[in-house]
């Protein structure tokens, strides 16, 4: 008998799920909808100029005028390699930034959180995490197997928001891209179908109000809660 050389296991009863069809993701901070140019990018314009920092990471940006970061939005979401949102934070009443889907796979069941773009006031609220667990929710209801988040391995923010929702450190490819005339090593983190239901109460513990105290202050932290979840974390956040 031949010796029998390692497979994978056989993924039974999957089917590929549907790319993202334009769903409104509906939470109790947040609510995302299709970026649409004539809606939303004026007023996201105006949420955008507290300060230019928010595009350093970014590929695009930062835009001058209305005009401008109106012409981006009409000809991003043309664009079908990719899916955006806009999101309305339901307590300022003001939409406050972007997030989209992007390298789409289903037949591989991989799908991608980036161009993730919130406007100062919108960062570290209760409106940006529950932002990001409507997309990974929305993304592994659909079928999807696994789930990433990629950033600029300098942009320690991102490093820590990506492990902060529970995904794991997959590690850094070198010199992956180049953009705005720079080198960009890319961090890498996942999470994967069969860690989404502790990830899921996880973010059900930290997103209910009897989590925050008068002051809105949070009683138990979610990289507390999501630790237990992550199989590898970050070297360069210890």
């Amino acid at each position: 008998m031949k010796n029998q050389r390692p497979v994978g296991d056989a993924v039974l009863g999957w089917t590929p799920p549907a790319a993202p069809m334009g769903d409104v993701l509906e939470g109790q901070y947040a609510r995302l909808e299709p970026l649409n140019a004539e809606k939303h990018a004026a007023l996201l314009f105006r949420a955008y100029q507290a300060d230019d920092w928010i595009w350093d990471y970014l590929p695009y940006g930062p835009f001058h005028s209305a005009a401008q970061y109106h012409r981006w939005v009409r000809d991003t979401v043309a664009n079908k390699d990719h899916f955006f949102y806009a999101i309305w934070c339901k307590t300022s009443r003001a939409y406050t930034g972007v997030a989209s889907y992007l390298r789409i796979k289903p037949q591989a069941g991989s799908i991608e959180v980036g161009n993730i773009n919130f406007a100062p006031q919108m960062q570290g609220t209760p409106t940006a995490t529950e932002t990001m667990y409507l997309m990974m929710q929305w993304a592994f209801e659909a079928g999807y197997r696994r789930y990433e988040w990629k950033c600029d391995a300098l942009n320690l923010p991102s490093r820590r928001a990506a492990q902060r929702l529970g995904l794991s450190y997959e590690g850094v490819f070198r010199q992956a891209l180049v953009y705005k005339g720079r080198n960009r090593d890319t961090a890498w983190f996942a999470a994967i179908d069969k860690e989404w239901s502790a990830l899921k109460q996880a973010f059900d513990v930290w997103l209910s109000p009897r989590n925050f105290d008068t002051q809105g202050r949070q009683i138990e932290r979610l990289s507390d809660l999501t630790g237990l979840v992550r199989t590898s974390s970050d070297p360069q956040l210890r």
